[in-house]
């Protein structure tokens, strides 16, 4: 139980980073522009984790029930599941980034910042999914300090950018999204490399 609560903490600590760093560096519509996206970021990574939350559970059921065979064929059919759900998402971060901006009713000076942030994060959505993915397999598999491990390297991965490109390049909101982008694009490199090794 302590790793998969520890490793959404620190997933959600993401946003909470980039919040500190853009504070601190950046400008205040930054500030907002974060603030405003993250919540977007946050609220299409809490429906993945929950979605994803089944194939642990079908996985762990037929490991218990001594039926491995079907693993497999879980697996593919839900990579092909949630790559079409990648794609919707991907689709509609990218195209109604505005639109989302608006409707979360970020402040007239910091739509456009918002906006980037949101499409930023939105050219990122198929690492964010595979991550959940990925870590939903490894728990299934009886495997829940991996995740935490894969979401550990991430989160320092957006630290060191979050500084990189906010404090160092002034950046601002773009810097912050593409340091989590960044991030979970690592984590998904680590759990792919992990995943083949272990067969």
């Amino acid at each position: 139980m302590l790793p998969i609560l520890g490793a959404l903490v620190l997933q959600a600590a993401y946003g909470a980073v980039d919040l500190l760093v853009v504070g601190r560096f950046g400008t205040t519509s930054g500030l907002s522009a974060v603030s405003t996206g993250s919540q977007v970021l946050n609220l299409v990574t809490f429906v993945i984790t929950q979605f994803a939350m089944g194939i642990t559970v079908l996985i762990a059921r037929y490991i218990g029930e001594k039926k491995p065979q079907y693993i497999g064929a879980l697996i593919g059919g839900a990579t092909i599941i949630f790559a079409i759900v990648s794609a919707v998402l991907f689709v509609v971060m990218i195209g109604f980034a505005q639109p989302i901006a608006v409707l979360m009713q970020a402040p007239q000076e910091a739509v456009e910042l918002t906006s980037s942030y949101v499409r930023i994060c939105g050219g990122g959505i198929f690492f964010i999914v595979a991550y959940n993915l990925l870590a939903a397999i490894f728990r299934g598999l009886g495997d829940s300090k991996s995740p935490l491990l894969f979401v550990a390297v991430a989160c320092v991965v957006n630290i060191a950018g979050d500084l990189i490109l906010v404090a160092g390049l002034h950046l601002d909101a773009a810097g912050a999204a593409i340091a989590t982008v960044t991030a979970q694009a690592v984590s998904v490199v680590f759990a792919l490399f992990l995943l083949v090794k272990r067969e």
